[in-house]
């Protein structure tokens, strides 16, 4: 329901709230700010949701409507925590607020005004599968023969580029360039694909989920009559992570919000997700684009010992650029322990170490649930997760999988183990349904012609696969992909005669679903990179049945061992699911230069979101924080020294406490 603006200000039975009790000095300057453009820089642990809740609250006592005020965040669920407890602190219901996502408040708006740029109140807003088959389609009336080509993105990695140049008002070269670059020789495609799809949407009248801000844009930016109404009535805009607003979101709030009534609140330190199309520039240029802007700096963090936060105050003077805003965390807890760094030989060792002292936290009486062991890419945790699943320690992937659990690891094993044992259907089935137009019915009846021919002509089961006789029963889609999967599954026997493990596991990474990868999945080089990975892992078995019956033990007593939310479990984390999370005890793992920061960043010279990330992994930890650098690579190959992390080279040394590892792990 929407509520009308009324004349009257709102109840007189307002509950008194006694800011100054309740708030610092420095929450207080900012809740309680004269109206006008303001930049709430709020470090880690400073309470930054407390200022903003208090902020609305501070607005309604001073007699501004409900209605009056838009509340824009990045979550529901951050949305509804905030309003629920504005409604603790004033009795006001969340009903009466305009607050939620940008892709609610887009959606309401759009419901309401969209048949002024042509977009029919009734729309219907597709899901990501129906959006992808409509893509598809789009896709085909443009070229048939499109997805035909392995190397061409498949429609959900094609709808990622599409989506990425939307919310980062990029052209599609610059877009691709940037974000995928394995796909640029499809660039001069791509503008013709997205107007047949635009226009399809527009027929028959359904939106997906990007044009709920890109279609509000142009409502405010087309219809200055409806602009104007919104920007009157707004007469307060409070937005919530301003550093993950990207470049369609931040011309929308600068758009809804001329008369710069405007609270933006965030942290420049924390912007960590540029590969979702965050703009570091926005929150940067807030003060330049907003004029008269003041700044309210809330740096007193009450999550982190002084020694955790002197770390990292050394961190944040540390940006190579010198961009960003001058902060400096300040301790409200006591002291304790200095931070560790943890230097290990490889990556089992840090395992080994890692999973000992957490046996020794647990004993101490720490609570599993308040430990966390945080890393820059999925595959650092491999070790850790065996070593976990060894050890009889539960544990939890927030927001994820576990590394031998994932769709691309699942299939480069599937890989191995028809090559092991070609009488494995089910492994040949799951590779065989990845190609166009073959099912598990149709992978069936392949496979069992195969063998009857392979028993009748006393021939190895792989060759008959490569033979007419199976090759003319392939649909004709995955023909050109029936015979290079055939090829490497060949390669990779012939290796396994009379080669190691790992060398088997190079050649699958290097054959057919390489190239299937890099049309199946946006995130191709990271997938990439959690393969390689294997690589390494591989080298520890002297044959294939070894490798893969630890596999198999490994992913055994993972799922014998499942637990729920609410049990006592490690989580284990990438940084970038971790932010916003708190943990007593923090393990960052991994800690070398090539791993974190990664290759690709230190070779595309792309570290200052990079070192952001080591802040915020550090930023995480109340009580204990342990840096762990593993020295020598986990990945196939000669044996490589690796440096430590140039982030761990940067802290002074009087910041932390070095532990170097007695190499019997009876530690």
């Amino acid at each position: 329901m929407d509520y009308a603006l009324e004349p009257g200000r709102p109840p007189t039975d307002f509950p008194p709230i006694d800011f100054r009790g309740e708030l610092n000095d420095e929450q207080y300057a900012a809740v309680t700010a004269e109206p006008g453009p303001m930049l709430v820089l709020a470090g880690a642990g400073s309470g930054k949701t407390r200022t903003l809740t208090y902020r609305v609250a501070w607005l309604l006592s001073q007699g501004v409507h409900p209605a009056e005020i838009l509340l824009l965040t990045f979550t529901n669920k951050a949305a509804k925590e905030m309003l629920h407890r504005v409604e603790d602190l004033t009795g006001f219901g969340s009903g009466r607020f305009w607050g939620g996502t940008f892709h609610h408040i887009g959606h309401r708006l759009l419901r309401m005004h969209g048949e002024v740029i042509d977009i029919d109140g009734r729309f219907t807003i597709l899901d990501s599968g129906e959006a992808e088959s409509f893509l598809r389609d789009a896709t085909e009336t443009v070229d048939r023969s499109f997805f035909r080509d392995k190397t061409h993105p498949k429609p959900k990695p094609l709808s990622n580029i599409l989506s990425m140049s939307r919310n980062t008002c990029l052209g599609f070269s610059e877009t691709v360039l940037r974000y995928f670059p394995q796909h640029d020789h499809i660039i001069e495609r791509l503008p013709s694909i997205a107007e047949v799809y635009s226009k399809a949407k527009r027929k028959h009248q359904v939106v997906d989920y990007d044009d709920l801000l890109v279609y509000w844009l142009e409502l405010i930016e087309k219809a200055p009559e409806i602009a104007e109404i919104y920007q009157k009535r707004f007469r307060h805009t409070l937005v919530d992570e301003y550093q993950d607003t990207n470049i369609l979101q931040a011309r929308i709030i600068d758009n809804m919000a001329p008369s710069h009534q405007i609270m933006a609140v965030g942290d420049d330190a924390q912007c960590i997700y540029s590969w979702r199309g965050a703009n570091f520039e926005n929150i940067i240029t807030f003060p330049d684009r907003h004029t008269g802007t003041r700044i309210f700096r809330i740096e007193t963090n009450y999550r982190s010992t002084p020694e955790i936060l002197t770390l990292a105050n050394s961190v944040l003077r540390n940006h190579l650029s010198g961009q960003g805003f001058e902060k400096e965390l300040r301790p409200a807890r006591p002291s304790n322990i200095r931070p560790f760094v943890v230097q290990s030989m490889d990556t089992r060792e840090q395992a080994v170490f890692v999973v000992s002292r957490l046996r020794g936290l647990i004993d101490e009486g720490r609570s599993p649930s308040e430990i966390a062991v945080l890393y820059r890419a999925h595959f650092h945790a491999i070790d850790l997760q065996v070593e976990l699943s060894r050890e009889s320690i539960p544990f939890q992937i927030t927001s994820g999988v576990r590394f031998f659990e994932q769709a691309h690891v699942r299939d480069l094993i599937a890989h191995l183990r028809f090559v092991y044992n070609p009488q494995d259907v089910v492994a040949f089935t799951r590779l065989a349904v990845l190609l166009p137009r073959i099912g598990d019915k149709g992978a069936r009846k392949l496979y069992d012609r195969a063998v009857n021919i392979a028993r009748k002509e006393e021939k190895n089961l792989l060759d008959v696969l490569r033979s007419p006789a199976i090759v003319d029963r392939v649909p004709k889609d995955a023909k050109p992909d029936w015979t290079p999967l055939i090829d490497t599954l060949i390669d990779m026997r012939e290796a396994a005669r009379d080669s190691t493990p790992a060398e088997v596991v190079q050649l699958g990474t290097e054959g057919w679903y390489q190239m299937y990868m890099q049309g199946a999945y946006a995130n191709y080089l990271s997938r990439s990179d959690d393969l390689r990975s294997l690589i390494g892992f591989a080298e520890r078995y002297q044959d294939l049945q070894e490798l893969l019956a630890q596999v198999a033990l490994l992913n055994s007593e993972v799922s014998d061992r499942s637990v729920d939310d609410d049990d006592e479990a490690i989580r284990l984390t990438t940084i970038h699911q971790a932010k916003g999370l708190e943990f007593e005890v923090v393990f960052v793992i991994g800690l070398a230069d090539g791993m974190f920061p990664l290759r690709r960043a230190i070779e595309g010279g792309d570290l200052d979101e990079e070192r952001r990330l080591f802040y915020v992994s550090v930023t995480r930890a109340k009580d204990e924080l342990y840096l762990c650098h593993p020295r020598v690579s986990m990945k196939g190959g000669p044996v490589m020294s690796m440096p430590p992390s140039r982030f761990l080279e940067e802290l002074p040394s009087d910041t932390y406490e070095t532990l170097r590892l007695r190499r019997n792990p009876g530690w």
